[in-house]
């Protein structure tokens, strides 16, 4: 390339086997003024974030509204980004509830998570549910980006089996759905993400190339080294440094998944979904791992949707690291005991830390005026309110981002009650500029502005 080149924003670093995308540069932005002034702001993204058994909500929900709002303890750990964060209560989902089908309402809760729907009850092949709003987006401006959307999780899809009361366990493993009979599995393995991210269009020539990097312990930007070399030589100064800081996060992240001790093929370390082997033994480093990937994946405009579960419903793994010895599930099953509710604040609390380990990712890079945090729009919360009873109305959802200067942070917005938590993803809908009049049982739209 020579000195002052328009650059795509699709452009990409290569090499045997490797496609490395690049992160947003000044030198992607049209040389008209005008044009680069339309051009200039970057892209919207959308995450979904599910964690199971709900929340002690006594130490989620604010008690006053506004943005005068108080952080309760859970939330305490990103307390820091309050001013990018707005905590929405009085939310329902209507299709979590029974409805006639007696229990199942962990199934329930992640299956209709994203889709609002009521799930078939079921434990065959013939499962039922509806569209997912990140894959009515991903149907929309999919076709812009490398993958049209990145589901992600800890604990593997299941393709079958009973899980939740006659619920089959497709419901349980899966809150994104292409199509009410089509689930989209998850991907727990940081390799083989990190595989697709950056490697070659064909599986079977990245699975020979990382053979190939891993026999002569090489990073799989040793293959693109020329090609980065040649660009960083067109670029402005601050180009330069940021192409500089994002290479080296790449390096760092493929050094972290190399360096992760993996399991052993015949360890289970969660009872009721076990791991593969190959996968990070240490939650942490497993969440923060995903986390980095996802960044990437945002950064490099590789997608712009994605969601992620921390475990699957009803998952009743214990936190040792932590010092919380009993099961998840268990322990939300509190009947008002105390020492119970607050062994779940703990747990709700070291997931919200979690989160703000992948917040800091976000916010340390630079993207136009601002930085991707400000572009972002991430979900986190649950199907369910207090695990206890299975609530699903008054659910613990928090919005952080700015959704590219369209959404108003730094509030606790309190709805009427009733208000189904399918108008706040019309809402994103909007700022992710897909076009739809109703999405399942929404009534109207959020006001975020």
């Amino acid at each position: 390339m020579s000195a002052g080149r328009k650059i795509s924003r699709r452009s990409v670093l290569r090499g045997l086997g490797a496609a490395v995308s690049l992160p947003f540069l000044e030198a992607m932005l049209p040389r008209n003024a005008r044009a680069a002034a339309r051009a200039g702001n970057p892209p919207v993204r959308m995450a979904f974030l599910f964690v199971p058994n709900g929340m002690h909500m006594p130490h989620w929900i604010p008690d006053s509204e506004g943005d005068d709002f108080e952080v309760k303890p859970i939330l305490e750990p990103i307390a820091k980004f309050k001013s990018q964060m707005n905590v929405l209560s009085g939310l329902t989902l209507n299709g979590g509830r029974a409805l006639g089908d007696g229990p199942g309402d962990h199934a329930r809760c992640v299956a209709s998570y994203l889709t609002g729907a009521h799930p078939k009850k079921t434990s065959g092949k013939d499962i039922e549910n509806g569209a997912s709003v990140d894959q009515v987006a991903a149907g929309k401006v999919g076709r812009t980006t490398r993958f049209p959307s990145l589901e992600l999780g800890l604990e593997r899809s299941a393709q079958a089996g009973r899980c939740d009361s006659g619920y089959s366990c497709v419901y349980t493993s899966n809150m994104s759905w292409r199509t009410p009979t089509t689930p989209m599995a998850k991907e727990i393995d940081p390799v083989a993400v990190f595989d697709r991210l950056f490697g070659g269009d064909d599986s079977q020539e990245n699975a020979e190339n990382r053979d190939l990097r891993d026999r002569y312990q090489k990073s799989i930007l040793d293959f693109v080294l020329e090609d980065a070399k040649d660009l960083h030589r067109t670029l402005g100064l601050s180009d330069q440094r940021k192409l500089d800081e994002y290479l080296y996060a790449v390096r760092e992240v493929e050094r972290r998944i190399g360096d992760s001790d993996k399991l052993d093929a015949q360890e289970e370390d969660v009872p009721d979904y076990p791991r593969p082997a190959g996968v990070p033994r240490e939650f942490e480093k497993h969440v923060k791992l995903m986390f980095d990937l996802m960044t990437l994946a945002f950064q490099t405009n590789a997608t712009r949707i994605s969601t992620f579960m921390y475990t699957n419903a009803g998952s009743n793994r214990n936190y040792k690291e932590i010092g919380v010895s009993d099961g998840h599930h268990g322990l939300s099953h509190h009947g008002n005991n105390e020492e119970k509710q607050a062994k779940i604040s703990k747990i709700n609390q070291y997931h919200v830390s979690l989160l703000g380990y992948w917040l800091e990712q976000l916010a340390s890079v630079k993207e136009g005026d601002g930085t991707l945090l400000d572009n972002c729009m991430i979900m986190y919360g649950s199907g369910l309110a207090d695990g206890n009873r299975h609530h699903h109305h008054g659910l613990p959802i928090a919005l952080i981002g700015g959704g590219g200067g369209t959404i108003k942070t730094g509030r606790h917005l309190a709805f009427r009650q009733e208000t189904p938590l399918t108008n706040l993803y019309l809402s994103m809908l909007d700022r992710m500029d897909v076009d739809v009049d109703t999405f399942s049982d929404a009534t109207g739209r959020l006001d975020l502005s």
